[in-house]
């Protein structure tokens, strides 16, 4: 079991549903790439509207739904972690923006 406490580092990736990365989405593709190299966590959250660098907006609003919703995909884990993991994310992301923030952790365990 590996205990993560302390001033950790979280990351935040912003995509677009239809995003893909060989034929998968592209979050899948990124969540296999980080359970693989044994982050401490990851999480897919759904957003019910947004507009990146083109200012085209999505929504899931009924009258204009949108096959692209914004996805934000929420990683902790070390420094270290974080900063070894980048250059393969610049290797997959076409588009879409990375965010890092200081994050405290107070308790993780394995389940």
């Amino acid at each position: 079991m590996r205990r993560l406490e302390g001033e950790q580092v979280l990351m935040r990736i912003f995509v677009g549903e239809a995003d893909r990365r060989q034929g998968q989405p592209l979050y899948v593709a990124l969540l296999e790439l980080f359970h693989e190299e044994g982050f401490a966590g990851a999480t897919v959250l759904r957003g019910v509207a947004g507009f990146g660098a083109t200012s085209v907006l999505h929504t899931d609003r009924l009258l204009c739904l949108s096959q692209n919703l914004p996805l934000v995909i929420e990683v902790v884990d070390t420094e270290d972690k974080v900063e070894e993991i980048l250059p393969r994310l610049d290797e997959m992301l076409q588009g879409g923006m990375i965010t890092l923030e200081k994050a405290r952790v107070i308790h993780y365990t394995k389940e």
